[in-house]
């Protein structure tokens, strides 16, 4: 899939703006872009940039980038063949995505054994830590009702990736239809409660992920309980 969404981009790329030049240096004053076929062609350079950083990194060789398309465009014969192009680019985003989710481990690991140690913090015998930010008095919830809650979830470097506070609506779902962070959690919880989840990976989105959550993200998520239902 990679290999053919990059391949039909990189072709409409070429077909609106011709052959794009490496630049030499930074001293260069960027050319105009200021007609309606120049600013689309530069914004399908820019989509096609951002999508091979994130697939691939920031290890390309542009010089040979550039004279791969060049060369593929212009009809000019191939120094690689298209069967071997992409094999090593299917395994350089595997060598990358892999090396991408040991770093992503890694972080997480540690940023749970630094926190664990911080006041206020407990510790659980799945891995999962808490800190109590208010108490409540209400009910606890078992895992056959449904909560209501706010929260806010954060991925360890502080970026939001989802927010029923800043949404201006509480969520409700059975106690027991989320991650397995949120089920034990809940469970501990009393009505009026507000706490701060921190999750291991392996309770969160494991090696999935979900939408804007990498793969093996540990989670942060400030949770108040509202209501048991």
């Amino acid at each position: 899939m990679f290999m053919k969404s990059m391949l039909i981009v990189c072709a409409i790329v070429l077909s609106m703006s011709g052959i794009a030049q490496p630049q030499k240096t930074n001293s260069q004053k960027p050319a105009a872009i200021s007609s309606p076929i120049a600013r689309t062609s530069y914004g399908f350079g820019v989509l096609v940039a951002s999508n091979l950083r994130a697939q691939a990194g920031d290890s390309l060789d542009l010089e040979a980038f550039f004279k791969g398309i060049r060369d593929s465009y212009n009809n000019q014969p191939l120094q690689i063949t298209p069967q071997e192009c992409e094999g090593l680019v299917q395994q350089h985003v595997q060598r990358f995505n892999t090396r991408k989710t040991e770093k992503l481990k890694k972080e997480g690991v540690e940023f749970l054994a630094h926190n664990k140690n911080e006041a206020g913090v407990t510790t659980t015998a799945s891995g999962l830590q808490y800190k109590v930010i208010n108490r409540g008095e209400g009910k606890i919830p078992t895992a056959a009702d449904r909560a209501t809650v706010h929260y806010t979830g954060k991925l360890i470097d502080g970026t939001i990736f989802d927010s029923s506070v800043q949404r201006g609506q509480p969520a409700t779902f059975e106690v027991t239809r989320v991650i397995k962070g949120w089920v034990e959690a809940l469970q501990l919880m009393h009505e009026g409660d507000k706490w701060i989840l921190y999750i291991p990976q392996e309770l969160a989105y494991g090696a999935t992920g979900s939408g804007k959550i990498p793969p093996y993200s540990a989670l942060i998520f400030e949770v108040e309980l509202i209501k048991v239902n």
